[in-house]
């Protein structure tokens, strides 16, 4: 690789970052989720943020506060529409202190980071996401004011070796990637804005990928799973 080609690269991996957190603009996530089925580059950065993201919560004991106290929370960080302007200036970039910017927005807020395993309050759309024989079942929490998508596994896991990937299917339209399933068996993912307003009535799908998911974009191995998202 070239000097040329550094900065590019370096560009990229943070816009990686920002995806994954979900700061991107709807405008912005629908370009970077076009250019992932053809940058494999880009899909690995991607993954390697999922990765290092869903690691930092290890250790954290999941807390799921009382409806009450969590919307008055919710209320009183975003109170409008600045919080995700507010929040990109934190960027990723110092270092040391974006680190500690990551880790604050891992433990505080769930609903942009998508690993703390916080289920959306009331919410109104749900799915049953599940192979035929009963190995695999995932039942799905959608909140489409927040763009969380809360998800239990009750049934079945990665083979050794594999992930599992969660696809929505919008009508006639390609899988696109929710990303890759973590192995806790709770856990809340961050829908991409440009994505938010399509699943209802949308299909989840599971694939049987390689570890840190599709390389293509696309699914490449067996659909274990399907569920179709209805109101709750």
């Amino acid at each position: 690789m070239s000097d040329r080609d550094q900065p590019k690269k370096d560009e990229d991996h943070i816009l990686a970052g920002e995806y994954a957190l979900g700061l991107l603009s709807a405008e912005e996530a629908g370009a970077f989720e076009a250019r992932l089925g053809r940058d494999p580059d880009l899909r690995a950065a991607y993954a390697q943020w999922a990765e290092d993201f869903a690691a930092m919560t290890d250790d954290i004991t999941p807390q799921v506060p009382p409806a009450h106290v969590w919307q008055r929370l919710e209320a009183g960080l975003f109170p409008d529409t600045r919080r995700t302007g507010r929040l990109r200036r934190l960027a990723l970039w110092g270092g040391g202190l974006a680190a500690a910017a990551v880790l604050v927005l891992l433990v505080f807020l769930p609903d942009l980071v998508g690993r703390g395993p916080v289920p959306p309050v009331d919410p109104p759309y749900v799915a049953q996401i599940s192979a035929e024989d009963g190995s695999l079942v995932v039942q799905a929490a959608y909140d489409d004011a927040t763009g969380t998508l809360f998800v239990d596994r009750e049934a079945g896991g990665a083979a050794p070796g594999r992930a599992l990937e969660l696809w929505l299917i919008a009508g006639e339209d390609a899988p696109v990637s929710l990303g890759v399933m973590p192995q806790d068996t709770q856990a809340v993912l961050a829908v991409p804005g440009g994505l938010r307003g399509r699943v209802a009535g949308a299909v989840l799908a599971i694939s049987d990928e390689p570890e840190g998911g599709s390389p293509t974009g696309a699914p490449t191995g067996e659909v274990l799973a399907t569920g179709a998202v209805r109101d709750s």
